[in-house]
């Protein structure tokens, strides 16, 4: 997700640059139409987690609020990798299928509507 200064000539430290993860790198995820979570969630993660650990343990532990989380049906769920379509690998890791420093990764489950259809 680049960012463009607002002047040209603006300067600064990089504080979320890929060195400074430790072996990790930031992976960016949102479920699109879920209001209950205005704006992706970020977390830094190794680069070889399988994307099933991603979705059933991190992705749980923050989506898994949602009353609709447990009524996703994941062979229906769509995904969205740096805005194209992306269809994953549940056994490959994060870096292996090109999600990258700063990806981000949107969950799309057309068949639930959010909290009381307030995602529609």
């Amino acid at each position: 997700m680049p960012v463009r200064a607002i002047t040209p000539d603006y300067t600064g430290e990089i504080k979320d640059k890929l060195e400074n993860f430790h072996g990790n790198q930031l992976v960016f995820a949102g479920w699109d139409g879920h209001l209950m979570f205005p704006a992706p969630f970020a977390w830094p993660l190794p680069p070889a987690m399988p994307f099933v650990a991603l979705r059933d343990q991190v992705m749980a532990g923050s989506f898994g609020i949602h009353p609709e989380w447990a009524e996703i049906n994941w062979d229906r769920a769509q995904w969205l990798l740096d805005g194209q379509p992306f269809v994953p690998d549940l056994q490959k890791g994060l870096a292996e299928q090109g999600i990258g420093h700063k990806s981000l990764l949107r969950l799309q489950t057309p068949e639930l509507k959010g909290f009381m259809g307030a995602g529609v």
